[in-house]
C-alpha cells in the first residue's frame, strides 16, 4: 500500500504504523487497487503547485484510480461530478471537453489530486470516513503549506473547505461542490481553473496548462 515518490518520506514515512493499522480496519476488499492508493503522492513533495481536495474515492469498481476526481481513461459514462468540472473546463477555459476522465496529465502541471480519505468499500461510499485516514491526508497538506514553494488550494464544497486553515498563507479557490446537488449554487461560473492561474501569476510562479 505504502507507494509514494521518495520526496514524500518524511512526511509519510512516520506515519507507518498508523496506516498500516488503517489497512487492518479496512480489511482486503477495498478502491481503489492497492498500487494506486497513494498515487497522488507520485508527484514529488516539491513539485506541488496546485492542490485540488476531493473526499473519497468513487466506490463504482473500476472507477478510482487514486487521484480525486479522475476515473480510469475506458469509464463511460463520466460520474456527474467530472462531467460538471468538465462543463466549468469548457466555460472557464474554452477548451473542448475532454474525451474521457483520466486527469493524470495534470500530474505533470504539480495538481496533486488528492482525496482525504484513501479508500473506499466498493459500493459503499463514505465507509472509510472516520478510519484514520483523515489524520494522514491532513498532515500531509499541512506539511505542503509549510514549504516556501507557492501553491494555491482548490476547495470545492463544505467538506473541503473545512481543510482551508491548514494551507494558511497560501490563496484558496473555493466554491460549492461540482455534484449535481450543488453545482448550480455557485461551482458554474466559479471559474476555478483561472483563478488557479491568476494566483500562480501573483505569486510569481508559471501558470497551469490545464488542456487535457
Amino acid at each position: 500500500m505504502l507507494t509514494y515518490h521518495p520526496s514524500w518520506e518524511p512526511v509519510l514515512g512516520p506515519m507507518t504504523e498508523h496506516i498500516e493499522a488503517i489497512g487492518t480496519r479496512i480489511g482486503a476488499d477495498y478502491l481503489p487497487p492497492e498500487p494506486d492508493v497513494f498515487r497522488a503522492f507520485t508527484l514529488p513533495f516539491d513539485q506541488v503547485r496546485v492542490l485540488i481536495v476531493g473526499q473519497d474515492p468513487y466506490p463504482t469498481p473500476g472507477h478510482a484510480m487514486g487521484l480525486s476526481f479522475s476515473v480510469r481513461p475506458d469509464v463511460t459514462p463520466l460520474p456527474r461530478s467530472l462531467n460538471n468540472i468538465f462543463q466549468e473546463y469548457h466555460d472557464d477555459l474554452g477548451l473542448p471537453r475532454p474525451t474521457n476522465g483520466d486527469l493524470s496529465p495534470w500530474l505533470d502541471q504539480g495538481v496533486m489530486l488528492l482525496n482525504r480519505v484513501l479508500t473506499v468499500a466498493p459500493g459503499q461510499a463514505g465507509a472509510h470516513r472516520g478510519l484514520g485516514w483523515e489524520t494522514v491526508t491532513e498532515r500531509c497538506i499541512t506539511a505542503l503549506a509549510q514549504r516556501p514553494q507557492p501553491m494555491v488550494a482548490v476547495l470545492w464544497g463544505k467538506d473541503a473547505q473545512q481543510l482551508a486553515p491548514l494551507v494558511d498563507p497560501w490563496p484558496v479557490v473555493a466554491s460549492p461542490h461540482p455534484s449535481p446537488l450543488s453545482a448550480r449554487r455557485g461551482f458554474f461560473g466559479s471559474r476555478p481553473f483561472s483563478q488557479v492561474n491568476d494566483h500562480l501569476r501573483s505569486l510569481g510562479a508559471q501558470p497551469v496548462m490545464w488542456e487535457l
